[in-house]
């Protein structure tokens, strides 16, 4: 029987990482949306402006018998720059913020733990700026912006931001390719 657990997290545009987790095995869905701020059923052009002090964020249910919460934050750092404020390359604003929503206690505490680690070791550059927040209220996002990798493979954004991510996680995280997908 298997125990679907969700993650809840931040890494600048949420296209980025659905294409990213939606190819990894064990992960059941991919839901692409806003959390973290104070309007209420806020809209992507409202998200944009970023007045609504909410983040482009992704909802990762998943399979915690085959995939683990520690992989899944291996992979949130992975694919994204934790060490940049309101930043992921071009998107600037706090809209695009790097970061975990822990969704009960024990994510909180590997989320921290996970940030002390990655800069104890000094595995990035700089300093790790990843919040780590209670999650609130998840509203999902307009349906064009679900699987949008996916759906829209040719799209120059696709092709020059999110298809080298895709690349990567080929390379670096074959073993975690859902079984069939090529690596």
């Amino acid at each position: 029987m298997s125990s679907i657990e969700k993650a809840t997290l931040a890494a600048g545009c949420f296209w980025c990482i659905e294409a990213v987790f939606e190819l990894v095995e064990g992960v059941d869905r991919v839901i692409s949306g806003y959390t973290g701020g104070d309007t209420i059923n806020p809209s992507y052009e409202e998200i944009c402006s970023g007045t609504t002090g909410h983040a482009e964020a992704v909802e990762v249910y998943y399979d915690q018998s085959i995939l683990d919460y520690q992989t899944v934050l291996e992979i949130f750092f992975s694919y994204h720059d934790p060490t940049t404020l309101n930043r992921q390359g071009g998107d600037v604003g706090t809209q695009y913020r790097s970061a975990i929503f822990y969704n009960d206690e024990s994510q909180k505490d590997f989320a921290e733990k996970s940030i002390k680690y990655l800069n104890d070791e000094n595995v990035f550059p700089d300093p790790i700026v990843t919040e780590v927040t209670a999650a609130s209220k998840f509203y999902e996002g307009e349906d064009y912006h679900q699987s949008f990798f996916k759906n829209n493979p040719y799209q120059p954004y696709c092709q020059f931001i999110i298809a080298p991510k895709v690349m990567k996680l080929r390379e670096k995280h074959a073993h975690l390719l859902k079984v069939g997908l090529p690596h």
